[in-house]
């Protein structure tokens, strides 16, 4: 079993910054690869950003050089760096945490607002 728990979000204005972060306990051994969602209200959820074990890392068009995702495996934790924010980047933001090695398990935060005013 795999914990989350997100902190970081807030309110600010539009090219403002924020850094998201992900703390993983229980089994983070199995882990495999870990991302960032987010989902507007009557939106899906979508993929912002990934990292695996091997630190590659994934952007959607939509934040690719804005945003930067690392880890920190000595804090097991992720962060998600915040720059240039717009005001379609609202949302809630979801920690996601992937295992697959002995079988598929997805683990999900609770999620942490994030609120970009113009």
């Amino acid at each position: 079993q795999v914990q989350l728990v997100e902190s970081g979000g807030g309110l600010v204005q539009a090219g403002g910054s924020l850094r998201l972060s992900c703390v993983a306990s229980g089994n983070i051994f199995s882990i495999n690869a870990m991302g960032w969602y987010r989902q507007a209200p009557g939106k899906q959820r979508e993929l912002v950003a990934s990292i695996t074990g091997g630190r590659s890392t994934n952007y959607a068009d939509s934040v690719k050089g804005r945003f930067t995702i690392s880890r920190d495996n000595g804090k097991n934790t992720v962060y998600l760096q915040m720059n240039s924010l717009k005001v379609e980047d609202t949302a809630v933001y979801y920690c996601n945490a992937v295992q697959y090695t002995l079988g598929y398990r997805e683990s999900w935060g609770q999620g942490t607002q994030v609120t970009v005013s113009s």
